[in-house]
């Protein structure tokens, strides 16, 4: 019996990095607080996920294949989750706070009658059990949620709520399991694999992000850092302003009421710093400011800072960086 389930994510045959972030964190809890942890790889890629998720210090791998999960659908990943949830019956399970997840997880809730808290940023432990912990407005405030009933327990964590870089290795046994899923209760047409936004900006995924702000001055400079961003093999990004104006599309907003990212490089190009916008990045693993003005809040939790012009900045940045990879 576990006590903790996570729940994988597949991205392109491989553990989505915010459910090895999820992982993680059942490790750290689970260290904690005496827990036993499980795994559980489903979908067309199922065997392949396990095999991964067998390196993992975690007690048992759970791999389910049905030819209704082949294909992404919120009904029959629901209806999946919760056959496996109840007959595992661990006291947690626990999900990366993705797109995906936030799709078809709350169906999974209703149908275990069990409470879903999602979006989690941290935790603490008392009473030897583990206390969530979530932002509430605009992330002027922070909730402290704990199940005092029985478990299940659904919990998803914000993108790095917990770094993937902590996952202890081991050597963990897979066991097949099956489910009863009713082709007439998948009401959704199968299309292709769920993306993070319907744009397919999959920002919580990405390595390096290049992110614009209001000192990008206008629509037409959007260009040069784009041409950054491609030198780079970074994503766009943005500010609230910019997609407000109607300068970016919403799905490369970053920030409380936008995507929440971790990449390995964010590089903020003339944005100031709201406390919005910074809850959304500031798990980054190293920050680069460019900006202007040398009293903008965002220099405060950069790894690096240029004060200057980033429309003189950025396109000698390009220039080297092509220079060098040529």
């Amino acid at each position: 019996m576990m006590d903790i389930l996570v729940v994988l994510e597949d991205k392109s045959g491989n553990i989505h990095r915010m459910s090895q972030e999820a992982i993680a964190g059942a490790q750290q809890i689970g260290g904690e607080c005496g827990l036993s942890i499980g795994v559980l790889a489903l979908g067309e890629n199922a065997p392949a996920l396990a095999e991964q998720a067998s390196q993992y210090a975690v007690e048992e791998i759970l791999s389910l294949e049905n030819k209704y999960l082949f294909n992404y659908t919120a009904d029959g990943f629901a209806a999946a989750v919760a056959q496996v949830v109840s007959s595992e019956n661990p006291k947690y399970v626990f999900f990366g706070h993705t797109y995906q997840i936030r799709d078809y997880v709350p169906r999974v809730s209703a149908k275990l009658k069990r409470p879903f808290l999602n979006d989690i940023v941290s935790y603490s432990v008392q009473g030897g059990k583990p206390v969530f912990s979530k932002q509430a407005f605009n992330a002027k405030l922070v909730t402290a949620l704990q199940l005092i009933d029985d478990s299940p327990c659904i919990v998803s964590f914000q993108s790095a709520a917990f770094s993937s870089d902590t996952i202890q290795s081991g050597l963990a046994s897979v066991r097949s399991v099956t489910v009863n899923i009713d082709a007439g209760s998948i009401k959704t047409v199968p299309e292709d694999p769920f993306q993070e936004t319907a744009g397919g900006v999959d920002l919580s995924s990405a390595d390096l992000i290049v992110s614009i702000g209001r000192g990008i001055s206008k629509e037409e400079n959007i260009s040069i850092a784009q041409e950054l961003a491609k030198a780079m093999g970074a994503e766009i990004a943005s500010s609230r302003p910019v997609v407000d104006s109607g300068w970016l599309p919403p799905h490369h907003q970053v920030g409380s009421s936008g995507q929440t990212v971790a990449p390995k490089l964010y590089l903020a190009l003339g944005i100031s710093g709201a406390i919005q916008h910074v809850v959304g990045m500031k798990g980054s693993k190293n920050i680069v400011v460019i900006n202007k003005d040398p009293d903008a809040p965002l220099f405060e939790i950069a790894d690096y800072g240029v004060v200057g012009d980033l429309l003189e900045i950025v396109p000698k940045l390009t220039e080297a960086i092509q220079a060098f990879k040529n």
